[in-house]
């Protein structure tokens, strides 16, 4: 899986080179203005096509750890040392669909596609759906929402988009952690949480709180908890230290998931709209892979300098290649 940046074959275009993004298996295609976004965000635009591999002019080719798109963003991680994460951002200007290449240093500098969110999450007012067995349940007096009581199948507290369940919170107290704990129900509750796109368990107590406990062995429980953010990453246990700040932290975090999936979903659709990236070239061997192939096989070559013409033609041969230039040294 490659990164790759070639020359922009368009002379009328102003913006010069292109980007072949390995995301999944549908590689997207942008023409940009520069090769790497060092100083400022580049800017970028949707290319028509990806050219074909004999006319394309490689300028970098770079191996990838990772290509993901989450939301209106597209985080790319580089296999190398230096300029190596940067992430391709879908937002508007000047009410115009632009994409924008940022790295660390410019990445403040943009918000995708949202908001800025002031009083109420994420520019929100949110209907929080309560589960009618919660006891006490939370008011969110102090937030700006609307609870609704509905049975629900995972979870205390949850929020709808188009009546499908797309984040919900566990609300525990230290004591019912514990007992959850130590009852054995922890990893039934954790897998069945797994299960929705967004979902937490929120303490309205502090960790701190755990090494205080006498009936149970504090490494135990700390130990437990610790395993389960391991099995189950997608299910943090947050620990929001009083009942008011886990109201406000579960609020938040509602208004965050119902925001993601808008941007997916606008996300989704410029990503669609993107050209699918074509093949590109095979890089040529260097002698020093040659070499090695050479000696695996049983042939007789030098340990330095050129190799002879029969080498490459032979190498070129066994691996299918169309003969190389170097194959006349």
């Amino acid at each position: 899986m490659e990164f790759v940046i070639a020359r922009n074959p368009d002379p009328a275009s102003s913006l010069p080179f292109l980007v072949r993004l390995p995301l999944g298996s549908r590689p997207v295609v942008l023409k940009v203005k520069d090769t790497w976004p060092r100083t400022a965000k580049v800017f970028c635009h949707p290319a028509t096509e990806w050219p074909d591999p004999e006319e394309l002019e490689i300028v970098e080719r770079v191996p990838v750890t990772s290509c993901v798109r989450r939301g209106v963003a597209i985080d790319l991680v580089l296999d190398r040392a230096r300029e190596n994460r940067s992430q391709f951002v879908f937002t508007k200007a000047r009410g115009r669909d632009v994409v924008f290449w940022q790295s660390a240093r410019t990445r403040k500098q943009a918000r995708p596609n949202v908001a800025v969110p002031k009083a109420r999450a994420s520019g929100r007012r949110l209907d929080i759906v309560v589960d009618t067995r919660e006891r006490y349940a939370w008011k969110f007096s102090d937030q700006q929402a609307t609870t609704s009581k509905q049975a629900l199948p995972v979870g205390d507290y949850a929020v709808e988009v188009d009546g499908v369940v797309v984040a919900v919170v566990e609300r525990k107290s230290i004591e019912d952690l514990v007992s959850t704990i130590v009852g054995g129900k922890l990893w039934t509750l954790l897998a069945a949480m797994a299960d929705v796109s967004h979902a937490a368990v929120v303490v309205d107590g502090r960790y701190s709180s755990l090494f205080k406990l006498t009936r149970v062995r504090p490494a135990s429980v700390a130990e437990q908890i610790a395993e389960a953010a391991v099995r189950y990453p997608t299910v943090p246990i947050v620990f929001a230290e009083t009942r008011q700040l886990a109201q406000e932290w579960t609020y938040r975090f509602f208004g965050a998931a119902i925001e993601h999936r808008a941007n997916d979903a606008v996300g989704t659709a410029r990503v669609d709209a993107l050209p699918i990236g074509g093949p590109v070239p095979v890089p040529e061997p260097t002698t020093a892979e040659v070499r090695a192939w050479a000696i695996a096989a049983g042939l007789d070559v030098s340990d330095r300098g050129r190799l002879r013409p029969e080498i490459w033609e032979a190498h070129c041969a066994a691996t299918a290649q169309a003969p190389t230039s170097r194959a006349g040294e």
